[in-house]
C-alpha cells in the first residue's frame, strides 16, 4: 500500500477544477443549435423532425421566425440533419443552466434591411 501510495503521490490529477479550468469540446460535440436566419427558407422541417418538439416556427416562409426551447431540446442534431439549406448549426456552447424556464427560450428572428432587429 506504501509503494502505490509513493507511486501516485508525484503524478498530476486527472480531474480539473471546473469553473476555473475548462476543457475544450471534443470534435463532433452537439451544444446548443443557432440558426442562421439569413439562410433559413422556412421549410418548417426542423420543427416538424424535432423529437422532442423544441422548435417552433411561428409564420410561414421568409417571414417565419423560431422559439426554441431549451428545457426541452435533446441536442440530437435531428434539426441539422434535416435542413435543406444547412441553416442551423451545432455550437460547442454546452453551459446552459438557467434558473426559470423562461430564459432557457431561444428566439431567432430575420433581421430587415433599415431596421432594427425585433
Amino acid at each position: 500500500m506504501v509503494k502505490e501510495l509513493f507511486r501516485h503521490l508525484l503524478k498530476t490529477p486527472y480531474t480539473l477544477k471546473y469553473p476555473f479550468e475548462r476543457r475544450a469540446p471534443f470534435k463532433g460535440f452537439r451544444g446548443r443549435p443557432i440558426w442562421d436566419m439569413k439562410r433559413c427558407i422556412g421549410c418548417k422541417r426542423c420543427s416538424i423532425d424535432c423529437p422532442s418538439g423544441a422548435i417552433e416556427m411561428i409564420g410561414k416562409g421568409s417571414e417565419a421566425w423560431f422559439r426554441h426551447h431549451l428545457d426541452r431540446c435533446l441536442f440530437c442534431g435531428q434539426c441539422v440533419d434535416v435542413c435543406p439549406v444547412e441553416a442551423i448549426t451545432m455550437s460547442e456552447e454546452y453551459e446552459l443552466a438557467c434558473y426559470n424556464r423562461q430564459e432557457m427560450i431561444r428566439v431567432f428572428r430575420r433581421i430587415r434591411s433599415g431596421k432594427k432587429p425585433v
